[in-house]
């Protein structure tokens, strides 16, 4: 996959000599311009927007995402009681499946449960279990619009056989009957052209069922905060969706609220030469940006040079695929090098590990504006030795 952002903004100017190495940094004012763009979508939309915490789960920053969204999608009981716990407002909740006991406690604290398919809906509600009242929460339904989109195939929603959602050509009236919501979620990294096109295989099959839906949920995936998003044909769309269909209409995105928001600073530990220079750094694709290897992508890199020779930048596990990429370095590789890449903030710091007893990255909040920085969470080897027994 191509990356579609890696705007370095105010990033331009940091010194990466201010943190220890690795450490993720979030600048707030980036995060606030996100969120100020998603509030203005909400306001002239009338739409609800949710923030996916799977992508942004920065707890401390909750006060001011508050102030600016509606509330919180998680796919999970964990996100969940996180939402509860840290996060204002209502959730929203969706897995593949659920165990009984985790059902149990996410209809007392979620809004919306949403189910995977018409058969689990039937089998919780008539299910035994007295701890699940899923009357307390509204019930939704994923649907799969069976429109593939995606760049790339494994992370497409409506890829063949896909495990998400129960797919759209499949639906029969009689499975609205106990539904409050649609949800469907078909994009990744997308414009708003692949939401018109989502919609407009999914309108003609409920758009019968308006009338007994309270909400739909067009899911998450997309780009809004992306310079090139064009936002104006959004907000007409939701307007319109919301008149024609009289229902509350949910955005879930997690990417763009975050979107450009952060970096990951690292340090060249060794250089060498095996046909082409190679560098090890503390940074590790495998342990702190996984989707380096799973989407696979290449992450922009803060002030790389656009010509001269490339060095191969690793990390320092013994996975022979740790591999992050190939790079012309802003200066000639040196061990003890300062480096940083770009857009880390979500789907990074969620997805962190550590696999061979490599280190977590601290975590750091910066405000651009008044140069402010802040240590939010450090880690000590605890953080390997307690996953463990």
């Amino acid at each position: 996959m191509e990356t579609k952002a890696g705007d370095p903004g105010a990033f331009a100017h940091f010194d990466l000599a201010r943190v220890p190495s690795p450490a993720f940094v979030v600048d707030e004012v980036a995060l606030r311009r996100n969120l100020e763009n998603l509030a203005d979508i909400k306001a002239r939309s009338g739409a609800k927007i949710l923030l996916a915490l799977k992508a942004f789960s920065m707890w401390s920053l909750a006060p001011l995402i508050d102030q600016y969204l509606d509330g919180y999608c998680a796919s999970g009981l964990w996100e969940a009681r996180l939402a509860r716990a840290h996060f204002s407002g209502p959730i929203s909740t969706y897995s593949p499946a659920y165990k009984a006991d985790d059902l149990a406690e996410l209809s007392g604290i979620s809004e919306h449960i949403t189910f995977n398919n018409p058969q689990q809906i039937e089998r919780w509600k008539s299910n035994s279990n007295q701890d699940i009242v899923l009357d307390s929460s509204d019930i939704g339904l994923r649907i799969n619009p069976e429109i593939a989109l995606g760049e790339t195939a494994k992370y497409d929603p409506s890829q063949p056989h896909s495990r998400l959602g129960f797919p759209i050509s499949q639906l029969q009236p009689g499975h609205f009957e106990h539904l409050s919501g649609i949800h469907f979620h078909n994009l990744c990294e997308h414009g708003f052209d692949a939401l018109a096109q989502t919609w407009a295989k999914v309108e003609p099959i409920i758009a019968p069922y308006f009338g007994a839906l309270k909400w739909i949920n067009l899911g998450g995936g997309h780009h809004i905060t992306r310079d090139d998003y064009d936002r104006e044909a959004l907000v007409d769309f939701l307007k319109a969706l919301k008149a024609r269909s009289g229902c509350e209409i949910y955005l879930e995105p997690g990417e763009a609220v975050a979107l450009d928001a952060g970096i990951l600073v690292g340090e060249i530990l060794d250089v060498f030469d095996n046909g082409m220079p190679v560098g090890i750094t503390d940074i590790s694709a495998t342990c702190h940006m996984p989707d380096v290897i799973e989407a696979p992508y290449r992450p922009a890199m803060l002030h790389e040079r656009s010509d001269g020779p490339a060095i191969r930048l690793g990390g320092p596990s013994c996975l022979a695929g740790d591999i992050i990429g190939d790079y012309v370095l802003p200066d000639e590789p040196h061990i003890g090098q300062r480096i940083a890449f770009l857009d880390q903030a979500h789907y990074s710091m969620v997805k962190t590990n550590t696999f061979n007893g490599v280190s977590l990255p601290s975590i750091w909040l910066w405000n651009s504006e008044n140069d402010m920085l802040r240590c939010v969470k450090s880690f000590d080897w605890t953080a390997f030795r307690d996953r463990l027994s």
